[in-house]
C-alpha cells in the first residue's frame, strides 16, 4: 500500500501550482482588462480618436490621429491577448511600449505621484507587465493549451516584454516626437 501514496509534500506542491496559475490568470485578466478598457475608450468614449488624435498633436507626437488609431489599437488587441493569456510576452511588451511613450512624454515632467498627474501609474504598469513577461502566463492561458509553452519565461520573457516594448517605445520617440517648444509667455 505504501507504493500508491503521494511523495512527502507533494499535495503542498500541486497547490502551490495551482496556486500560482491562479495569480496568473487574476493578474493577466486585471491588466488586460484595465489596457482593454483604455483603448474601448478611446475609440468609443471622451473625444474618441480625432480627440485623442488633437491630444498626440499638442504633445508633438505627429501625425496625431495616426497615434490615436495605433494606441488604441495596441491597446485592445493587447488588452484582450494579455487576459487571454496568448502571446503573452508581445503583448505585455505592447503594454511597456505605450506606458513607457506616456511615462516620458505626459507624466515624468509631473514628478512621481499619480495625483499630480506623475509617472507613479505607468511605472506600475510597465513592472507588472514585466513581470508578468518574467513569470510567464501560467499552464491556464492559451499559450499553454495552443503550444504548450512554458519556456517563455525568465530572461527571454523578460526580453520580449520588456526589451521589446521599450525599444519600440524608443523608435517612437526617435522617429515621431517633437516636443512643443517651450515659449515665455
Amino acid at each position: 500500500m505504501r507504493e500508491n501514496r503521494q511523495p512527502p509534500g507533494r499535495a503542498w506542491q500541486d497547490t502551490a501550482v495551482h496556486d500560482f496559475d491562479l495569480a496568473m490568470l487574476v493578474l493577466r485578466l486585471a491588466m488586460g482588462g484595465m489596457i482593454f478598457m483604455h483603448g474601448y475608450n478611446h475609440f468609443f468614449g471622451g473625444g474618441r480618436l480625432p480627440g485623442a488624435g488633437r491630444w498626440f498633436d499638442s504633445l508633438g507626437i505627429h501625425p496625431g490621429l495616426f497615434h490615436a488609431w495605433v494606441t488604441a489599437t495596441v491597446e485592445v488587441g493587447a488588452g484582450v491577448l494579455l487576459a487571454a493569456g496568448l502571446v503573452t510576452p508581445l503583448a505585455a511588451a505592447g503594454v511597456v511600449g505605450i506606458l513607457s511613450v506616456a511615462l516620458i512624454v505626459v507624466h515624468r515632467k509631473n514628478g512621481f505621484f499619480i495625483i499630480k498627474e506623475g509617472w507613479e501609474y505607468a511605472a506600475t504598469i510597465i513592472a507588472v507587465c514585466s513581470v508578468i513577461g518574467i513569470l510567464g502566463p501560467g499552464d491556464w492561458s492559451l499559450d499553454h493549451a495552443l503550444f504548450g509553452w512554458r519556456d517563455v519565461h525568465g530572461w527571454v520573457g523578460l526580453a520580449l516584454s520588456t526589451g521589446v516594448g521599450v525599444a519600440a517605445a524608443v523608435g517612437l520617440l526617435v522617429t515621431f516626437w517633437r516636443p512643443p517648444s517651450r515659449t515665455a509667455g
